[in-house]
């Protein structure tokens, strides 16, 4: 058999079950309904339904069928004017109808004994018992049971729904080392799971990080800014009870499940949970500490799930990351808080505070909107591959047994959080110190740049003084640059005419040099003694930076000096009386005063003309007289 897609709605007089069965044979359907029971059957389709409510069956009911395959069924109240509770626990209503309040035999005997007896053929004995249960004290302390070595070594501790697992992580430690941090947790005791959490928040809590985000909140105002569907529904939820009370019916609506969600719900197994009141009261408190971190997960991805979401939810959560079991709530918020401030992306304690507001929200809304979350962390722990083991240790227990739980202690657990204080100085990282010192550190920065600038300012002149200074360093600078060309100029002139001047007095000198000996007869020079200084020159005027038109003219005079020295002793240039040279000779023709000799080493040394007569122009002249 088949069991169908269904949806149950409700008005004051009536309860509507929509079945959709397509291909089924229309002629052979059949329903039946008494009391709180209902069937459905139309081949190879069959729906059992254990209803929050009576029905009767008094020629009021009525049924269709449309072209799509839906039934819709239309059955009268037992009273009118009866709101049915849980009609979206789909899991909850398919389950028989015994099995609602159903107990193994064994704790009936021992704890309800007198309850079976006086009740006996009153099947509504048990489900008074259970209204009659003591509240819980959400805020009481609770020790746990600290086990002995001895013990440790034989035993095994639980963990999961209610901590009825155990023995998982020893078959499966390779593959779930990347979910939880506890290690080997089927052999440590709750107490020390706790210190070694404790101590690895410590270890993993960064300074830093928190101050950027305490300062630099840009990001985190923005994240606050977003609203998740629960506070739509809320403020829908608060209009309706404004209204007439015929308007309480269509509350179920203010939660609604999407058709994913629905087949999710007709896919668990129903099943029933023993727990006693210690560990209903641990299973309330870790359902706390989940929503806490799918609330913060929600705001930091505004919406829109990613690859993280796995992570930020079971990493925030020690539920999940640790397998903490609490003892009250102010144990979860702190907890909470700690690994807020230490894992994520986003480490604000306005995030923490937001999370709590939002969790009393969903629980005041009632199990349809904790079944709504819990379904959407099925979904993403089933998505992804080392946290689907999650799903299996707590998160589809849950799914199943929120559908069961009272709304009376949802209220009174919604209340206890409302009521509770959680500040910085509880988490225990001495967060208002680091603030304080960090809010200290930024005005004294302040200050000082202020400071800065003030002095910058007092010695900055007025803006005209500071236009006519910038003026006047632009003239001295101008003029600064105008005597630095000048006296280069200068110098350079004066570097040519330290280097030109003494070629010219050599020159003045040659010109002026006698060319007559001291018997008063000229002092002719062989052709040696010219070309030799002709070389001399020629190098003292490559040596030195002469412009181009003297070295001309010097060349000139000596090219004419050459021609003279080389003319024979007859020439008619020479006078006939042999006293001297012609005027012309002496102008052109001078004695170099000064030379270059190149010594051994090739270095040239000047040479001094000395005033004496060489002997051997002496000698010739004295021929010359005895031969005339």
């Amino acid at each position: 058999m088949i069991t169908p897609a269904f949806e149950l709605s409700q008005d004051p007089d009536f309860l509507t079950i929509t079945i959709r069965a397509p291909y089924a044979r229309v002629s052979e359907f059949e329903v039946y309904f008494e009391g709180k029971e209902f069937k459905f059957y139309a081949k190879p389709y069959f729906l059992r339904l254990a209803l929050p409510g009576r029905l009767v069956e008094d020629g009021r009911e009525k049924a269709s069928y449309d072209d799509k395959g839906i039934f819709t069924i239309k059955l009268p109240k037992e009273t009118p004017g009866t709101c049915f509770e849980g009609l979206d626990m789909l899991t909850a209503l398919l389950a028989p109808k015994k099995s609602r309040s159903a107990k193994p035999l064994i704790q009936e005997i021992v704890i309800f004994a007198d309850t079976e007896i006086s009740d006996a053929g009153n099947g509504e004995g048990e489900q008074e018992e259970e209204e009659k249960e003591e509240e819980f004290d959400w805020e009481i302390e609770q020790i746990p049971y600290e086990e002995s070595r001895e013990d440790n070594l034989c035993t095994s501790f639980g963990y999961g729904f209610g901590n009825q697992k155990s023995g998982v992580f020893r078959r499966l430690q390779e593959e779930l080392s990347e979910v939880i941090d506890i290690k080997n947790p089927d052999v440590t005791p709750a107490d020390e799971r706790r210190k070694k959490r404790l101590a690895a928040e410590a270890a993993k809590f960064d300074p830093d990080h928190y101050l950027a985000d305490f300062f630099e909140d840009e990001a985190v105002h923005r994240l606050l800014k977003y609203k998740p569907w629960w506070v739509k529904a809320y403020a829908k939820s608060m209009d309706s009870q404004k209204r007439s009370p015929q308007d309480e019916f269509d509350q179920t609506a203010v939660v609604s499940f999407t058709e994913e969600e629905r087949e999710q719900l007709r896919k668990f197994t129903n099943r029933t949970y023993l727990l006693d009141k210690k560990a209903s009261h641990q299973v309330y408190l870790s359902l706390l500490d989940i929503l806490l971190a799918y609330c913060y997960e929600v705001y930091a991805t505004e919406g829109e799930k990613n690859v993280e979401s796995p992570w930020n939810i079971r990493k925030l959560s020690a539920t999940l990351c640790w397998l903490e079991s609490f003892t009250s709530v102010t144990e979860v918020l702190e907890s909470f808080g700690r690994r807020v401030l230490c894992y994520p992306l986003y480490r604000h304690f306005s995030l923490v505070t937001c999370a709590l507001n939002d969790v009393v929200i969903i629980l005041q809304l009632g199990k349809s909107a904790v079944l709504k979350c819990l379904l959407d962390i099925h979904k993403i722990f089933r998505e992804n591959d080392p946290s689907y083991i999650l799903n299996d240790l707590y998160i589809t227990d849950y799914c199943i047994w929120i559908q069961k739980a009272k709304s009376k202690k949802l209220a009174a657990l919604a209340e206890c959080v409302q009521k509770a204080e959680l500040s910085k100085a509880k988490l225990g990282f001495e967060l208002d110190e680091l603030e304080t010192a960090a809010l200290l550190v930024e005005e004294e920065e302040k200050e000082l740049k202020a400071a800065g600038a003030d002095i910058s300012k007092q010695q900055l002149p007025p803006p005209s003084q500071r236009e006519a200074s910038d003026s006047e360093d632009s003239s001295s600078t101008s003029s600064d640059e105008t005597e630095g060309s000048d006296s280069d100029e200068q110098e350079s002139s004066a570097s040519e005419d330290g280097e030109i001047n003494p070629l010219q007095s050599v020159l003045g000198e040659e010109r002026t040099a006698p060319l007559i000996g001291c018997n008063g007869l000229r002092q002719d020079t062989d052709t040696s003694t010219l070309d030799v200084r002709n070389e001399k020159s020629k190098a003292a005027l490559q040596s030195t930076s002469v412009p181009g038109k003297l070295i001309e003219e010097l060349g000139e005079q000596m090219q004419a000096a050459m021609r003279l020295t080389e003319q024979p002793e007859g020439s008619p240039l020479a006078s006939d009386d042999g006293c001297g040279c012609s005027q012309e000779m002496k102008t052109s023709c001078s004695a170099k005063p000064r030379g270059l000799s190149p010594d051994g080493d090739g270095d040239g040394h000047f040479l001094e003309v000395t005033p004496k007569p060489s002997p051997l122009l002496i000698l010739g002249t004295a021929d010359e007289d005895e031969a005339s």
